[in-house]
């Protein structure tokens, strides 16, 4: 490290805040509250749809936010996203104050710590996952070691160097973010593509459009017997179905020998996925004899008329956008979950063109699915290393290499 540069631990460089609760005592004065969902991956804050509510005054005085002060997630998160994100307020005009589930950091000393290097500093802090090993679990909940977060020890240089640090990597995450704004968007533009020509081959009026329940002798509900962590046999589940493909991580497993012959997959065996999520419900895929398999109760195993229906055609057709839609609109919803049963399943539209023109489609489709992931990986790909060159710069911006 360069001479000049002092180390402190947040605790001491920092004046921490717990979050607002309502409050039930008048007088109340309406303010706009930063909640989790105002946190955006990139470590500032989206004003888009921040909470306005009536709170105590009593409770606000030691709870308003200023300019540069910083908001930290101490609760929420989820299995794939630890708490620990920050958000940089910088709003000049207004009242506002922060949720029980966050907390706010202002520096104590501004003539020796500037709060924007100090933003990105806590911001690299969680992207290298230092805060992730400070989490702790309730009722699936994350909350965060406040301190153990507050021992984490920031080293700073003299105040022009750090806004010298600060002024590069603005500008380099400008750049980053516009690169990156290009790549998703190719990548977007690749799906789009192929959607557009999946549609265009499957709503051809040349066809004569039928229901599902005609081109399929019926439908078949899964297993509903109990999986075990090791067994004889994989039973794929909801979570199996990727991408109109079967995923065959994290299984679950069977030593029913009834189970296994009623249920055991056959070559091209299509399996449509009847209850999930709203966003889920309805995703498809094509068993091709990956591995001896069976399949659990919250799928649904079509049977088709093998020479009125394809199986790759059926499969494409499932997972098309246009088969999703008219899913939605048959849809039974309860709490967090949805669900298409068989009988809504066999009433699905569908265009059936003579078996050889489904292969034929099916083989253009594959051609361009083909394609389109190589696209997309391209871009995900470039995605990640702008991710990766982000995180490259800040250690270098905060072990004096910058």
């Amino acid at each position: 490290m360069k001479n000049g540069w002092r180390t402190k631990t947040l605790e001491d460089a920092c004046q921490f805040s717990n979050g607002l609760w309502k409050g039930e005592k008048p007088p109340f004065v309406n303010v706009g509250v930063i909640r989790n969902t105002n946190f955006t991956k990139e470590g500032t804050l989206d004003d888009s749809d921040i909470a306005y509510l009536d709170v105590e005054a009593k409770k606000l005085e030691n709870r308003r936010l200023q300019f540069g002060d910083i908001i930290l997630e101490k609760s929420g998160g989820g299995p794939k996203q630890p708490v620990g994100r920050v958000a940089l307020f910088d709003k000049e005009d207004g009242d506002f104050s922060f949720s029980n589930f966050t907390a706010a950091l202002r520096v104590l000393d501004p003539h020796e710590l500037d709060f924007r290097f100090l933003h990105k500093f806590l911001y690299w802090t969680y992207l290298s996952g230092v805060t992730e090993g400070m989490q702790t679990h309730s009722t699936g909940i994350r909350n965060l070691n406040g301190d153990a977060y507050k021992a984490i020890k920031i080293t700073f240089p003299p105040l022009p160097e750090q806004r010298r640090i600060v002024g590069i990597l603005d500008e380099a995450f400008e750049g980053i973010a516009t690169a990156k704004a290009n790549a998703e968007k190719n990548l977007q533009n690749a799906r789009t593509i192929f959607e557009s020509h999946l549609q265009s081959l499957l709503l051809s009026k040349k066809w004569k459009q039928k229901t599902l329940g005609d081109v399929c002798d019926r439908v078949e509900y899964g297993s509903s017997a109990k999986s075990k962590k090791e067994g004889k046999i994989p039973v794929l589940r909801m979570g199996n179905i990727q991408d109109g493909k079967l995923d065959w991580e994290k299984l679950v497993y069977s030593d029913d020998k009834v189970e296994i012959e009623k249920y055991r997959l056959k070559h091209n065996d299509v399996l449509f996925n009847r209850t999930n999520s709203p966003e889920l419900v309805g995703k498809t895929a094509i068993y091709k004899s990956e591995m001896p398999a069976i399949f659990a109760g919250y799928l649904i195993r079509i049977h088709r008329k093998e020479d009125l229906l394809d199986a790759d055609y059926l499969n494409y057709f499932l997972n098309s956008e246009m088969a999703l839609r008219y899913g939605k609109t048959v849809t039974i919803s309860s709490v967090n979950q949805a669900n298409i049963n068989g009988a809504k399943l066999k009433g699905y539209p569908i265009q059936v063109p003579p078996i050889s023109e489904q292969r034929t489609i099916v083989k253009k489709l594959d051609l361009l699915a083909t394609e389109t992931q190589r696209l997309a990986s391209l871009y995900q790909r470039k995605i990640a290393a702008l991710d990766e060159l982000k995180k490259s710069l800040l250690h270098q911006a905060f072990t004096g290499q910058l």
